[in-house]
């Protein structure tokens, strides 16, 4: 096994990353014989024998089961239509609230309005077709708050591995936080202020050595230091 880029290495298409079958391509990689090899300009992400790149910039890409915010653009007789920042818009079907909806006695927009914000799950693709489903237990519709956005290539960055990063935001600026992989970022409470301080930071810096130490240090947050080493990005 030879191990040629370490965590958090910069990668260009082509980048030979290891050379070894004991590790298996993710996101952003491909196979060529025995060596895996980056697809993108990024940094390169390991975690336990997947190895990922995670992109240095680019626009959203959408992946069935990811959780996005979106905005409701128009009301269909079927469903509604939400722009979720990606290629296309994403559709929201009837089958997709949990809520049986009789449309000869109710209007739809009782039950999403065109300008509300949602954070829905993205259910299947089809095409360049997207859609979407309100029956996952995270999803809802936002009431009040701010909404931020930054590059979704640092959205895994923001949130950190099993939620080390978002939970220090959180803790630190009592702040309620939902954070979409499209890159659009819902914020509630008296400390948005200095969470959109920090997301600005994480976005800047987010290949940055000691990243979480300089945002803990800057919340008054204190990290537990068995956890820090595995934090890696996705």
């Amino acid at each position: 096994m030879e191990l040629l880029k370490k965590e958090r290495d910069v990668v260009i298409p082509g980048d030979i990353i290891v050379e070894s079958m004991e590790f298996l391509p993710g996101r952003n990689t491909f196979r060529e014989n025995e060596a895996i090899l980056s697809k993108r300009v990024g940094l390169v992400s390991i975690n336990g024998r997947a190895i990922s790149v995670v992109p240095l910039s680019g626009a959203y890409i959408p992946r069935e089961g990811d959780m996005v915010i979106g905005k409701v653009t128009d009301i269909q007789n079927n469903g509604w239509v939400v722009d979720v920042h990606a290629p296309s818009d994403a559709f929201l079907p009837l089958a997709g609230v949990k809520e049986y909806i009789d449309t000869r006695k109710t209007s739809l927009n009782r039950y999403y309005d065109v300008g509300d914000i949602i954070y829905a799950k993205v259910n299947g693709l089809q095409g360049t077709s997207i859609y979407l489903s309100m029956q996952d237990i995270k999803a809802r519709k936002f009431h009040g708050g701010r909404l931020v956005r930054i590059s979704p290539t640092k959205v895994p960055r923001l949130i950190g591995k099993q939620g080390s990063m978002i939970n220090i935001i959180k803790d630190g600026t009592g702040c309620k936080i939902n954070a979409g992989q499209n890159g659009l970022i819902w914020l509630e409470g008296e400390g948005m202020e200095k969470c959109i301080e920090v997301i600005g930071l994480i976005e800047r810096e987010a290949a940055a050595e000691g990243l979480t130490d300089k945002i803990s240090a800057m919340l008054g947050v204190t990290i537990d230091k068995s956890q820090e080493s595995q934090e890696v990005l996705e």
